[in-house]
């Protein structure tokens, strides 16, 4: 059966809960598990028999970094890649209804569509199955999971039929408990769904016929997949949920790897560093033999690891430096970064609840009460921290020279 992919990359307004690494690099691209966040998704696609062709769709600017990557991309995975790019934001369901003739060209009989900054497995091919085995071949699949009441408001909230897994009920972010089945926003549709798309649009059109305004053409066009039309399928007998276990992030992919990539993880040997549960290391990083890393820590290109460093849960991106002696928890060092001798910075994980089987990572706010929300401590491009001080729960923006310790702030 030949199919498609389309990946939602977002855009440049996007991603401001990643920044200040967002500035320098497209949230796509930024690197995890050693690899852009993207390319997780295109390597999972690709495998899926049948698979003709890769999309990706958002409003970024064509560059050379992204173009660089999908010229890489397709000569990897052996499979057409290429980048549509809508002219303003259009939600997840206008930018496709705007492109879906460059989607269904070819014949695609079926195609994914999936988020860029989901973290998953990416069950793709049991999709595919779930589809054959329940409802009709017309009929649309949500990839959903188990979350816990209270995180379950968080996102969109599907009720389903026990027995047939047929969407009934579906909401976005509800004010109240609806359901603890989430949507994990990676979908399998057919080209029928462009019918239903096509509704909202023409709503969209009727409503702001009578409104004189330049951009009418393009709010019509702005139409949001989760609420503007799952809402409305709910209960149609076309929409089904299939569930997986979990969704987790970055220590995920690493992971996977101990199947899919044991070549990417670092192991213990004789005269290296110590390594902790998963690890990647860049071929060209520099690393100390008495250091200690891991475990869930990605080191990356150029990166230099001094004597007795202590890295834990971080990602380390090319060109940074870590001093001996220093110890980094819980954090994201930007490109170019240097942390000096003795120093410490840390960050505060957002862990699930261990005792609670389906609890999610939290998605917090940046600020609760008026003070910043502690969390992960991310150092932008180009910081110097100092020897000998502690950073904690803090955002350092690109190109700052810190002189002394800070805690539960951002430092501009």
């Amino acid at each position: 059966m030949p199919l498609k992919a389309v990946i939602l990359i977002g855009g440049p307004q996007k991603g401001t809960r990643f920044r200040p690494l967002s500035f320098e690099v497209p949230k796509p691209l930024f690197p995890v598990a050693g690899v852009p966040m993207v390319q997780h998704h295109i390597e999972a696609c690709a495998k899926v028999p049948g698979m003709k062709e890769i999309l990706l769709m958002g409003f970024y600017q064509p560059n050379e970094a992204l173009s660089r990557f999908l010229v890489s991309a397709q000569q990897e995975f052996k499979v057409p890649i290429r980048y549509l790019q809508e002219y303003a934001a259009l939600g997840t369901g206008g930018g496709i209804y705007h492109f879906r003739d460059q989607i269904l060209s070819g014949g695609a009989e079926a195609f994914f569509v999936l988020n860029a900054d989901v973290c998953s497995e990416f069950p793709l091919q049991e999709m595919l199955e779930f589809r054959q085995q329940h409802g009709d071949m017309h009929s649309f699949v949500i990839l959903g999971t188990t979350a816990n009441r209270t995180q379950a408001l968080n996102y969109g909230c599907i009720v389903a039929n026990a027995e047939t897994q047929e969407v009934q009920h579906y909401v976005e972010k509800p004010s109240t408990f609806v359901s603890e089945i989430i949507n994990c926003g990676i979908y399998l549709f057919t080209p029928a769904i462009f019918q239903h798309i096509g509704e909202v649009f023409q709503r969209n059109q009727q409503e702001l016929a009578l409104e004189e305004s330049s951009n009418g053409w393009q709010r019509a066009e702005v139409i949001r997949l989760e609420q503007d039309v799952f809402t409305a399928l709910a209960g149609s007998g076309k929409l089904y949920v299939y569930k997986t276990d979990a969704l987790e992030l970055d220590r995920l992919y690493l992971n996977q790897y101990c199947k899919s990539h044991p070549e990417r993880l670092a192991q213990n040997k004789p005269g290296g560093p110590v390594i902790r549960g998963n690890v990647y290391i860049h071929p060209t990083a520099s690393i100390d033999s008495t250091a200690v890393l891991g475990p869930n820590v990605s080191i990356g290109e150029g990166v230099t690891v001094g004597a007795g460093v202590r890295v834990r849960e971080s990602i380390v991106l090319h060109g940074a430096s870590l001093h001996d002696h220093t110890c980094v928890l819980n954090t994201i060092v930007g490109w170019d970064s240097t942390i000096g001798r003795w120093a410490r910075v840390e960050g505060t994980p957002s862990d699930p609840n261990p005792n609670d089987p389906y609890a999610k990572i939290d998605s917090e706010t940046l600020f609760r009460d008026g003070r910043l929300t502690p969390s992960i401590t991310i150092l932008g491009c180009s910081v110097t921290i100092p020897a000998e001080v502690v950073i904690l729960n803090s955002i350092v923006l690109p190109h700052k020279e810190l002189s002394r310790s800070y805690k539960n702030q951002i430092i501009l």
